[in-house]
């Protein structure tokens, strides 16, 4: 049963795109690539002040942070000029008692200077926490409100990986860049203006090495984004395949596919270590060129200071105060030189983070939608035309009409079109031509929420999440009492094997319910959907996977399930819908042939070789 989709207030209210495939992706895997593959051109400004924008919602904090940076910054500023005083007016007079008190001041100082970066940093914690939180819950929110296409052009680990890689990267540059940001601007403007006061001529000497800086800084940052762009979408490309890899573990080894494996995985780790070290290289040569600089920096000043001395222009107190504002000037260039990196994994991560919080939602507001609750669960198509891709059709003018009650089959050859008729039902794809109505009602004029509240489905690969088994059998309705919930499962055959565990009804499940067969996770879906009560139920696949006699309790229980509902049932085993009001044969998207099972028996047609082929196969 569908749930209802929290609203996402950071989505973009402009057009987003739609089409999926201009993110990157193809169908079944992650991004496509032909060796390093092309990269669009981003908007890192637009970036910034979206992320700007989740920081002005920690007010609080953001005014904490930046108090205390600039009380630690007029801290730092404060202490060469002291050390100069110290230096003119009692070391070189050797008056002691001056000595010990201005040493006294310079104590205090650097222990407030201490005090306040203490609480910087723990402010600056906090600040870049919550923020990731927020934009963390609006993707995820954003995951329950995009259409099922999304999700079927892209793996698990691709989209893991924007929710923890690319939102950790933005984590931990907000934690360093944003103090870091506010410190080096008061640093750099503060340390301009003290050096003027002490002396203009040494004032414009530190001055010389910054033009080099910026040019040597502008040359290697140029390249450096596009790298931790691809380096971010080269890490989602290795985190899906590993995720694949371990889900289906058991077929690669029954196939003996381990090497096979292993070789793909060296591929792609090869593509992740090879723009990793032109990321990682090119942003870590910065550092060193940047200390150079400053070692240059420092022996000019020294020079030029000697020289000035000698000739009585400046003291030596000076010449210390200008050898540490000198590292404070220089300090915050190559500090954000060395954390440019950091900045530009985590704007590439960003803009991957937004660029799913962009697209368009599955409900939109484009038309009024009807809330009206269905009764009686009449089910009509009326010449539906429908494709994945627009140049490709799969249903071709497919028209059916099933009564309240009754049970419609929906047989024929893989690929045919039948899960496509769920998904339309369903709407987790809208038709592109013609008309399904429910209870004589237009679906696309049904709020998506509503329809789905009345369907009912039971999916051939069981699904179960994590919790208790009575946590998961009320998942079909949340309100249920736990006599409800022991009521569906008696309903679904499921209360005999439940009981049979060690913690009964509250009895934890693995991860994807690994504790249980398939065929008790499939008994546990079926008592799911008894619970929610639904007036359509789709029966997709449902005994596919389990045993004959693990079979036989399911079919008691879909039988108890889709007793006074419309149903329809996908089933590969014929013998499973023998009793079906009418089974469609669908080939190459249309219906070929319908009927009762002694119908399609006696007209000798597509539904009776296939039956047979099925019967002399089991015998």
């Amino acid at each position: 049963m569908a749930n209802s989709n929290p609203s996402n207030p950071n989505a973009s209210t402009s057009k987003a795109p739609t089409n999926f495939d201009q993110m990157g992706f193809r169908p079944g895997g992650g991004p496509n690539h032909a060796g390093v593959p092309k990269v669009r051109s981003k908007n890192a400004s637009g970036t910034m002040r979206r992320i700007w924008g989740y920081l002005k919602q920690q007010r609080q904090a953001l005014v904490w942070v930046i108090l205390c940076t600039v009380l630690t910054s007029v801290f730092a500023l404060l202490g060469p000029y002291l050390i100069g005083r110290m230096i003119d007016d009692y070391i070189m007079p050797k008056q002691f008692d001056g000595f010990v008190r201005m040493g006294m001041i310079l104590l205090g100082v650097y222990l407030f200077s201490a005090l306040f970066t203490w609480i910087q940093q723990y402010m600056a914690s906090s600040l870049s926490q919550n923020t990731v939180r927020d934009m963390r819950e609006d993707l995820f929110n954003q995951y329950q409100r995009l259409p099922i296409q999304f999700f079927d052009q892209k793996t698990h680990g691709e989209l893991m990986s924007r929710t923890t890689n690319d939102i950790s990267n933005v984590s931990n540059t907000l934690n360093q860049t944003v103090v870091q940001l506010i410190s080096s601007v008061l640093m750099l403007v503060g340390s301009l203006v003290m050096m003027l006061s002490l002396s203009i001529w040494m004032t414009l000497i530190t001055m010389l090495t910054i033009p080099l800086i910026a040019f040597i800084t502008k040359r290697i940052s140029k390249h450096m984004r596009h790298f931790f762009s691809e380096q971010q979408k080269q890490l989602g490309e290795v985190n899906g395949f590993v995720q694949e890899n371990i889900s289906g573990l058991k077929v690669v080894k029954v196939f003996g596919r381990e090497e096979k494996a292993v070789e793909q995985f060296r591929e792609i780790n090869e593509r992740l270590r090879a723009i990793g070290v032109k990321a990682q290289s090119l942003s870590g040569s910065m550092g060193p060129m940047m200390n150079t600089m400053r070692n240059i920096s420092f022996l000019v000043i020294a020079v030029f200071g000697a020289i000035f001395a000698y000739h009585d222009m400046i003291t030596i107190g000076v010449i210390v105060s200008f050898l540490n504002y000198s590292n404070q000037f220089s300090q915050p260039i190559n500090q954000l030189a060395n954390q440019y990196n950091m900045f530009q994994s985590a704007i590439a991560g960003a803009e991957r983070v937004f660029e799913v919080l962009d697209l368009k939602p599955e409900v939109t507001d484009d038309a009024p939608q009807s809330q009206q609750a269905l009764i009686h669960g009449e089910v009509v198509f009326e010449d539906v035309c429908f494709g994945y891709k627009p140049e490709v059709d799969v249903l071709k003018g497919l028209s059916l009409h099933a009564s309240p009650g009754q049970m419609i089959a929906l047989v024929g050859p893989t690929g045919a079109g039948k899960t496509t008729v769920i998904n339309l039902l369903t709407r987790f794809y809208d038709i592109r031509s013609g008309r399904i109505l429910i209870d004589g009602e237009d679906i696309q004029q049904l709020d998506k929420q509503a329809l789905r509240q009345q369907i009912g489905l039971v999916l051939q690969d069981a699904y179960v999440f994590s919790g208790t088994i009575r946590d998961n059998i009320r998942y079909g309705r949340l309100n249920a009492t736990d006599q409800e919930v022991e009521e569906a499962a008696r309903l679904a055959n499921a209360d005999t094997f439940i009981r049979k565990l060690p913690r009964g009804y509250d009895t934890p499940l693995n991860a994807e319910g690994s504790n249980l067969s398939q065929g008790q996770r499939q008994l546990l879906t079926i008592a799911r959907a008894v619970l929610a009560n639904p007036c359509i139920l789709i029966l997709d696949e449902a005994t596919s996977s389990v045993d004959t006699r693990t079979e036989l309790h399911i079919q008691e229980a879909m039988k108890t399930l889709m007793k006074g509902r419309t149903s329809f049932v996908i089933a590969h085993r014929l013998s499973t819908i023998q009793e079906a009001d009418a089974i469609l044969v669908i080939q190459d998207g249309q219906i070929t042939e319908q009927g009762t099972h002694d119908q399609l028996i006696a007209r000798n047609g597509f539904y009776n070789h296939m039956y047979q082929n099925q019967f002399a196969s089991s015998v």
